[in-house]
């Protein structure tokens, strides 16, 4: 017997590798999943405290502020990246090399 589970397949091996690299390479994304998943609970926990406000307007408001914990988050991550890249890495590029010559 080997130490697989039988609902395991190879695919979704593959797919639980591709995730772990993709959250090597941009761990902001993760975090913006994060932060979207949290609003979308906070939401659901203050919608029974909503008062008098219409539940689409509600909503709506909930979906404003999911997307912008999600866009703040990739932007950080961007110039994270960004700066990680041009900034502090001191190594000239060989692509700018090539150009000059």
């Amino acid at each position: 017997m080997s130490s697989k589970s039988i609902f395991e397949t190879e695919d979704d091996v593959a797919q639980a590798n591709k995730f772990v690299n993709k959250a090597k390479e941009s761990p902001f994304m993760l975090i913006g999943i994060a932060g979207f998943v949290a609003a979308g609970l906070i939401g659901a926990y203050k919608y029974k405290n909503r008062g008098t406000m219409s539940t689409s307007v509600f909503l709506m408001q909930l979906r404003v502020a999911a997307q912008g914990t999600v866009v703040g988050c990739l932007t950080v991550g961007l110039g994270y990246q960004m700066a990680k890249e041009y900034l502090f890495d001191k190594k000239p590029k060989e692509n700018l090399k090539s150009l000059h010559n």
